[in-house]
């Protein structure tokens, strides 16, 4: 078996000391492995920096604010959005929650409709139909095209008036295809709704503008760009923001409070009640810093190159069928004739390839497709031909095994 080696501009795989020689980690649309530097931003606030912020008068707490503060400012230019738009919450789970219940629940009435796809990730179903049985709203579900995109064209002819809200995920989780989120926008904006789009997928492989999509809402989280878990991102627009009422009730996101009445702060700050994730937010505003410093035009190739070499090597065995687009945006998700996509990663995993083997968080997708499961590789910075070769050598012992 031969891979063909990719023009591989990345070779970063020593900046990520969880990656030990002769590992294949193909699971970064679960969770991206860390580089040394953030790590080490994590252990400096931790360890020389700590401190409240927001609250105490002393130098260190100041210096934190700052520091805080200007990683909101970091995430803001790194999406192209304003720093009053920007929330910290735990991750796009939370974001999507946020959305559905302080806006979603506030504005829509029976008989308003929200529109998903069938491609979604149950962090993006799961809160719209809790929003949606709340306040007597229903749901419809764009399909996909035959290459497994959502139907764009479809949307369109769906879009009416009583849909209030869109929400699409900018990559599948799954299939790794790209939403064309300016169109989408387009469509949904044509017949009035807001959209809101799930991001995890696109920022750690995708430039991202949100004022050049033109959306509502984006949300992602930090952990699967390279930064700490417990930390994410809910950018909104800031019209939307003020008229949203608070998430959740506590210190920092008060205006004033007496036993009478409590008044709220304006946004952000009205939806990060409590502490903050302070060393999260300094953590994903190294993530940041790294992924930009390689740049986020030469990871997109990097990882299309990597798609591309895996698709063309798995075509060859006839009993391997490929989900998604082959221009997908570094997933490669598949299965395997006459056999569990489980035993498929107990297999792999005795090889040293990691990979995600499950519905991953997709089940209404893996029944348009037909099965219970799949097996997905999804690659990083770090991954490079050599792990492609291990992934097709381990799949080859699978189909030995399974004969």
């Amino acid at each position: 078996m031969t891979v063909l080696a990719s023009p591989r501009p990345l070779d970063v795989v020593a900046d990520f000391p969880a990656i030990p020689d002769g590992w294949a980690y193909l699971d970064t649309a679960a969770t991206a492995q860390k580089p040394q530097g953030v790590i080490d931003a994590i252990a400096r606030g931790y360890d020389t920096t700590y401190a409240t912020v927001h609250r105490g008068v002393y130098q260190r707490s100041a210096d934190m604010t700052l520091a805080y503060e200007a990683a909101r400012r970091r995430v803001a230019g790194f999406i192209g959005a304003a720093e009053n738009e920007i929330v910290f919450v735990r991750g796009a789970t939370e974001g999507i929650n946020l959305v559905a219940t302080c806006w979603a629940r506030e504005q829509l009435k029976p008989g308003d409709r929200i529109l998903l796809s069938m491609l979604e990730h149950h962090s993006n179903i799961v809160p719209w139909q809790m929003a949606a049985e709340k306040v007597g709203a229903a749901i419809d579900v764009v399909p996909l095209t035959h290459d497994h995109r959502i139907d764009l064209d479809a949307m369109a002819a769906m879009i009416r008036p009583e849909h209030k809200l869109v929400a699409l995920a900018h990559v599948s989780n799954v299939l790794g295809s790209v939403l064309d989120a300016k169109r989408a926008t387009e469509i949904a904006h044509s017949g009035g709704a807001k959209i809101l789009i799930d991001g995890c997928q696109a920022v750690p492989r995708l430039p991202v503008n949100v004022a050049e999509i033109g959306c509502d809402f984006y949300v992602f989280s930090g952990h699967k760009l390279y930064g700490p878990t417990g930390i994410g991102v809910l950018w909104g627009r800031a019209a939307l923001l003020e008229a949203m009422p608070p998430y959740q009730g506590g210190g920092s996101m008060i205006d004033r409070v007496t036993f009478e009445r409590t008044t709220y702060a304006p946004p952000p700050t009205r939806f990060e009640a409590g502490t903050p994730h302070i060393v999260g937010a300094l953590g994903l505003q190294a993530a940041i810093d790294y992924v930009e410093g390689i740049g986020l035009e030469a990871i997109h190739a990097h990882e299309t190159a990597l798609v591309r070499q895996t698709r063309d090597a798995l075509h060859g065995i006839n009993s391997v069928t490929l989900y998604g687009p082959e221009d997908a945006a570094g997933i490669v998700s598949f299965s395997i004739e006459g056999v569990h996509p489980h035993d498929i990663g107990t297999i792999l995993d005795e090889s040293r390839v990691a990979i995600r083997a499950g519905h991953h968080c997709a089940q209404p997708l893996m029944e348009t497709l037909g099965v219970p499961a799949t097996a997905r590789a999804s690659f990083g910075v770090y991954n490079g031909p050599q792990d492609i070769e291990a992934l097709v050598r381990g799949i080859e012992r699978v189909t030995r095994i399974f004969g």
